[in-house]
């Protein structure tokens, strides 16, 4: 079975416009996260956010953005960033496929011209509305883009999207679909109405009294997690495709594991245990030994649950070994961009041999699963790398967990 390598990066996020910035800030401990500042905000609960640290118009012209949504922009600006930095690869059409995940989609067309048909009515909504709104828009718009006919899809699976997406890459180029997927996930869904949903369901954290110290993942005085946007895409391309174009390889996507909780629509599984399986199904898949594993990018949204079950299943299929970071700390929740972008900072930890420190951990959890870990906290922290886990749960159960090797 051939390798699938990893040769082109995009991302834009809270950190940054494009990967190198984003890694930059990440590594200096910087946060992306602020208060919002519109009108609508000061009736809610929770105003603390990590809103993008570029604008999409800085990338892409005013006449293409109103075409499209907030999410497809995101999606777009961080495709062109991975293909070009893969060096732009001559490949076949027909064997070039796009897989991008979104746990909501063009949400924000879809509330605004809700609004303009209730106020203006039917004959005022836009006629672009449906392809902006449509979830599967920001895989189409770069399908569309790089001309790929290999097949476009898009995961559908809430915060685990991102990830899914690029397990999906893997699978359609070792079922010999494609040579060439670029793959990961996008999100743009900072609205009145998400916010007030997630507040209601005291997801999000309301310590807007001091926002960069909101998002604390693994630590006691965790409130919830902080909605933030972004996407991430990487290029995957099979190993011989890679070497024969000469390309530079970051890191090889050596294994994925997809597993699904059935427990509850929003609360994860109390013991993790099919969180583990997806870990432990990555490894398998991998062809590699937990004990190999040397650091863990986490999902930590900082949610006072989610952290306890996720380390538990850490401990579970890896054990106590890998060096842990959960830099939502930084980036606040990308919903389905995060386990993408996530991804990439997996892979860069690979490439610089460097785990980044989780921030706002200042004091952990007294669980015993918490303080088992071994977290990196404050300072990022050199180390021998061979492998990593990038792990990414969402609300549906859904699991998946990514294993790369160093290149």
């Amino acid at each position: 079975m051939s390798d699938i390598v990893v040769t082109g990066l995009g991302a834009t996020t809270p950190l940054g416009g494009d990967v190198a910035s984003s890694w930059a800030a990440l590594l200096e401990g910087r946060s992306g996260i602020g208060l919002l500042t519109e009108d609508w905000a000061a009736q809610m609960p929770a105003r603390v956010i990590g809103r993008l640290a570029v604008e999409p118009s800085k990338h892409i012209d005013r006449v293409r953005a109103r075409r499209l949504d907030r999410c497809q922009q995101v999606a777009l600006i961080a495709a062109r960033e991975a293909w070009a930095d893969a060096g732009s690869p001559e490949v076949d059409p027909e064997r070039l496929a796009v897989v991008v995940g979104t746990g909501v989609g063009g949400a924000l067309t879809m509330l605004a011209q809700d609004d303009v048909l209730e106020e203006t009515g039917p004959s005022r909504v836009s006629p672009l509305t449906i392809p902006m709104l449509m979830p599967n828009g920001s895989a189409a718009t770069i399908g569309l883009e790089l001309h790929a006919r290999a097949g476009v899809h898009t995961p559908v699976s809430a915060c685990a999207a991102g990830s899914e997406g690029i397990a999906m890459g893997m699978d359609i180029i070792r079922a010999g679909r494609a040579d060439v997927v670029v793959a990961g996930g996008a999100e743009a869904c900072i609205h009145p109405l998400p916010m007030a949903g997630f507040s209601r369901m005291r997801a999000l954290s309301t310590r807007n009294d001091d926002p960069e110290q909101a998002s604390r993942p693994f630590d006691k005085g965790r409130d919830g997690f902080v909605l933030g946007e972004g996407a991430g895409l990487v290029v995957l391309e099979r190993a011989e495709f890679a070497r024969a174009r000469g390309a530079r390889i970051y890191a090889v996507l050596a294994g994925a594991g997809v597993s699904n909780d059935s427990f509850d629509m929003v609360q994860p599984h109390p013991e993790g245990c099919y969180a583990a399986l997806a870990i432990r199904l990555a490894l398998r898949n991998a062809g590699i030994d937990a004990a190999e594993i040397g650091h863990v990018n986490a999902h930590a949204t900082a949610t006072p649950v989610g952290d306890l079950t996720e380390a538990g299943a850490i401990l579970s299929a890896i054990g106590d070994g890998a060096a842990v970071a959960a830099t939502k700390s930084m980036t606040g929740h990308m919903l389905g961009a995060s386990g993408a972008v996530e991804a990439i900072f997996t892979i860069l930890a690979l490439r610089d041999q460097i785990v980044p420190g989780t921030q706002n951990a200042t004091d952990l959890d007294d669980d015993p699963r918490v303080q088992a870990l071994d977290i990196v906290r404050g300072a990022p922290r050199k180390a021998t790398l061979r492998a990593a886990v990038n792990d990414s749960f969402g609300f549906g159960g859904h699991n998946v967990a990514l294993v790369f090797t160093a290149a």
